[in-house]
């Protein structure tokens, strides 16, 4: 989200239930050129009185207890399977992050198209 849509976007990014990021997650991000091997997992609760316009959960247990934040941020869900839960070979665990990853970015292009250039959602 901060890459794509530098500068009209701040993003931030946290979870229900965080953990250390992930080395396959670096690795594919590394393929298209962005390196988040700096990056730390946060907690939802570490942006608790926050307000935003949008909150965009991923994963369905963050539906299923749903942060509260001030200001009446419209809500997005994008089920996206977690690539991590992917038992097997290296070559498939990696293709399951690939998946995650192209997935998230042909979302988070076409969120943008509609919201940084003031159209709504659909």
């Amino acid at each position: 989200m901060r890459h794509l849509g530098a500068p009209n976007v701040e993003a931030m990014s946290a979870g229900t239930y965080p953990k250390a990021v992930h080395p396959l997650s670096i690795r594919v991000m590394e393929e298209v050129g962005l390196d988040i091997s700096k990056q730390q997992s946060k907690s939802v609760e570490d942006f608790f009185g926050k307000p935003f316009d949008f909150v965009i959960t991923v994963s369905d247990p963050a539906t299923e207890n749903p942060p509260s934040f001030p200001g009446g941020a419209q809500r997005l869900h994008w089920p996206i399977g977690d690539p991590a839960a992917v038992e097997g070979a290296e070559d498939r665990k990696l293709h399951a992050f690939r998946v995650v990853r192209d997935d998230l970015f042909a979302r988070i292009w076409y969120f943008l198209s509609l919201n940084v250039s003031g159209r709504s959602p659909v």
